[in-house]
C-alpha cells in the first residue's frame, strides 16, 4: 500500500560544458508521456531512506548514490489527485561514471535522458519548481562547498572548471579576473600533466586540494566569483 506522499529526485551531472539533469519520460497517468524528476510514491511501512534508494533504482538504474535533501512541496494544485506532498533530495554525479547505467528497471517510467538545465523540456507537476529552487541552492552553496568539483573529473582544466562555475551561475564570467581569484584562493594544485586525446593544444591539468579548501573557507568569508 503507498502513501499519500512521493520523492523526487533531482540529479546533476556536466557534460560536453553545460550542467545537465536527467529526467524520466513517464508512462503513466498523470502526465502520461511527460517528462518528469525521476520519483514515485512511498510506501506505507517504508522508511524515507529506503525509499529514496528504490525510487532512485527503479528510475534509473542507479545504486549506491548519496542524496541530500532539498525539501517538501505540498502546493493543493500541485498533483491532480489532489494533495500529494513531495520530498526532494538533490545529487551531484560524474557523467563519466554513470551515463552508460542509466535505465529505468520499471514499467511506470519509459525512458531517462540527460536535459541540459537551459534547454529543458515542459516538465509535470510542480518539477520546474523544485529544479529552480534546487539550482538556487547550488548557486548558493558554491563559495563553501566540493559541489562545483564533485561535477569535474578528478583532473580538470581551468576551462573546464569556469564552464562548470558559468554553468550553474547562468552567467559567462571573464577569463583573466577568473582565474586570478581562483589562483588567488589558494587550494587548486596545478599538475605536472596536460590533456590527452584533444585535437588542440592540451592545457594544465588541476586538482582540488581538500585540506587547503577546508582551511580557505573555515578562515575567511565566501567570496564571489
Amino acid at each position: 500500500m503507498q502513501t499519500h506522499f512521493t520523492i523526487d529526485c533531482v540529479i546533476y551531472s556536466f557534460n560536453e560544458g553545460k550542467l545537465h539533469i536527467l529526467l524520466n519520460e513517464r508512462n503513466e497517468y498523470p502526465y502520461k508521456d511527460w517528462w518528469a524528476l525521476p520519483g514515485y510514491f512511498v510506501d506505507m511501512h517504508e522508511e524515507m531512506e529506503d525509499a529514496v534508494k528504490r525510487i532512485l533504482y527503479e528510475n534509473t538504474g542507479l545504486k549506491n548514490i548519496f542524496m541530500e535533501q532539498l525539501g517538501a512541496f505540498a502546493s493543493v494544485k500541485r498533483h491532480p489527485q489532489g494533495r500529494i506532498l513531495t520530498v526532494a533530495f538533490s545529487t551531484i554525479v560524474k557523467y563519466d561514471e554513470v551515463h552508460a547505467k542509466v535505465k529505468p528497471v520499471t514499467n511506470y517510467m519509459k525512458q531517462a535522458k540527460w536535459f541540459a538545465v537551459e534547454d529543458l523540456p515542459e516538465l509535470a507537476f510542480d518539477h520546474k519548481q523544485i529544479i529552480q529552487e534546487s539550482l538556487s541552492k547550488l548557486k548558493s552553496t558554491l563559495h563553501y562547498s566540493t559541489a562545483i568539483y564533485e561535477l569535474l573529473p578528478e583532473k580538470f582544466t581551468l576551462t573546464q572548471l569556469q564552464q562548470a562555475y558559468e554553468a550553474i551561475l547562468g552567467k559567462v564570467l571573464d577569463k583573466r579576473n577568473f582565474r586570478k581569484k581562483i589562483a588567488n584562493m589558494g587550494y587548486l594544485k596545478e599538475l605536472a600533466e596536460v590533456q590527452k586525446g584533444v585535437s588542440y593544444r592540451a592545457a594544465r591539468l588541476y586538482k582540488l586540494d581538500k585540506r587547503k579548501f577546508l582551511r580557505h573557507i573555515g578562515a575567511e568569508s565566501p567570496s564571489n566569483i
